[in-house]
């Protein structure tokens, strides 16, 4: 198991809630971004750089992630591509994104292009706040969690 991040734009304080559950659990992390992510020098922590472009990053992660690797994206469309893959998805704010909502949020989201496009601002989403911060951290804690138990229980 593997933990995938979208890091272009994945808040500083999600990275670092992220690097200290890698240390504290020794699972691989990994921070696909377009440029740069400086990360410590430990042996399950790894940045890669990828070419500049549209989707580089994402098709990135989705032709590495695997069955059960826990992706970090507020991307819907690569987090559609990773649930098909059998990957899990968690946004930045927490929530859980799984094959019972990810094609509503893709058809709300398409909606709210076709209203931007004509036009019709509808704002963007709130700054992150510490409500956020807790509920992400509840949340990657609630799955590695369980997937540590699942481990344990394969190996008896």
């Amino acid at each position: 198991m593997a933990i995938w991040v979208d890091a272009d734009a994945c808040p500083k304080v999600i990275k670092e809630i992220l690097l200290r559950s890698a240390q504290r659990t020794k699972i691989c992390l990994y921070f696909v971004a377009n440029q740069y992510i400086p990360v410590p020098n430990v042996d399950n922590v790894k940045s890669i750089r990828v070419a500049s472009g549209f989707d580089v990053a994402d098709d990135e992660i989705v032709r590495r992630c695997a069955v059960d690797d826990l992706i970090i994206t507020s991307d819907l469309p690569l987090a559609g591509e990773v649930i098909e893959k059998g990957g899990r998805v968690l946004t930045p704010r927490g929530e859980v994104l799984d094959t019972d909502n990810i094609k509503s949020r893709l058809n709300m989201r398409d909606f709210l292009e076709t209203m931007r496009s004509s036009g019709i601002q509808s704002g963007g989403p709130d700054k992150m706040n510490q409500n956020d911060r807790q509920l992400f951290a509840n949340q990657l804690d609630q799955y590695l969690v369980g997937w540590m138990k699942r481990q344990a229980k394969n190996r008896t």
